[in-house]
């Protein structure tokens, strides 16, 4: 059972509260998302995001000044520029697929998932879950235990 000194350590050094603050917003996340599968440009962004262009110009920037997204010219007169992800953005990919997993589960339509990922290597849709790196085995809540981290202060 918790104590009152873990409880607090975890509040204070929340890294979920952390990447919640950075990317927990719905258009940061789908931003992400659109980044992840390949959307680069404000204008496409716009269009199959319907996001208001403020709240857009917004999240790009706060994503870029985060380093999750680098903004990147590719014409001149006039000058435009793309958002491409950086390594730090890449990596939440494991994150976004497992939200569209859970929300594929128990908030789709009648009709199943708007969007499936296919695997390259098999050529089925994937479903895929948390491993384990060491060993392969599934990473679940209840096959982990949480336990102090090399910052963990105990006061």
């Amino acid at each position: 059972m918790p104590t009152k000194q873990t409880v607090k350590h975890r509040f204070e050094t929340d890294t979920v509260g952390r990447a919640l603050a950075l990317v927990g917003e719905k258009w940061s996340l789908r931003i992400l998302r659109e980044c992840l599968f390949g959307v680069r440009r404000y204008g496409e962004f716009a269009r199959t995001l319907r996001i208001p262009r403020p709240t857009l110009s917004a999240r790009l920037k706060t994503l870029v000044e985060a380093g999750l997204l680098d903004r990147v010219q590719y014409a001149t007169n006039p000058d435009r520029h793309e958002y491409r992800l950086t390594r730090m953005g890449r990596e939440l990919f494991p994150a976004v697929v497992t939200l569209m997993r859970w929300g594929d589960k128990y908030l789709a339509d009648l009709g199943g998932p708007p969007i499936v990922l296919r695997h390259k290597e098999c050529g089925q849709v994937a479903d895929s879950y948390v491993a384990c790196a060491e060993c392969g085995g599934e990473i679940a809540f209840h096959t982990v235990t949480p336990e102090p981290g090399p910052s963990y202060s105990g006061e």
